[in-house]
């Protein structure tokens, strides 16, 4: 069973979004997220990835839900939180080397980028649509 955590960051309609993959491999699109080390709560796994794979700092709003379920053959249990950015700037410091590039993303966008995790659309798309417009400009 792999565990982990995800940060959905939005500002000003759109997503923070990373794309990821291994060498010579597809490359595709997921907020920033992965798994649990020993002892680490989920709130702390996800602030961690968010850093690791945005350079951005970030402040938990609030737990959006756990997805359960079966991700490329693997059982998973996800933890979504919402995140606010409260710092940092963008820059690619994953230690497993698999991001390949950090973007704000709009709505119209998600829809047509190829998704690590497609089941993921709907969710990220309503979310995004529910997206308080008042957070501070980021470059």
């Amino acid at each position: 069973m792999w565990k982990g955590s995800a940060a959905l960051c939005m500002n000003e309609g759109k997503v923070l979004m990373v794309l990821q993959g291994k060498p010579n491999e597809p490359k595709r699109w997921t907020i920033p997220s992965g798994g649990k080390h020993d002892g680490e709560s989920d709130e702390a796994c996800c602030l961690r990835e968010l850093f690791e794979e945005t350079g951005y700092k970030g402040d938990i709003k609030r737990r959006l839900h756990v997805k359960h379920g079966e991700s490329y053959g693997i059982q998973v249990i996800v933890h979504y939180y919402e995140v606010d950015i409260v710092g940092g700037r963008p820059t690619i410091q994953d230690p497993d080397e698999l991001i390949h590039e950090i973007r704000w993303i709009t709505s119209s966008e998600l829809h047509k980028l190829d998704l690590s995790f497609p089941e993921d659309l709907a969710f990220l798309v309503e979310e995004l649509e529910k997206c308080d417009s008042n957070f501070v400009t980021l470059e």
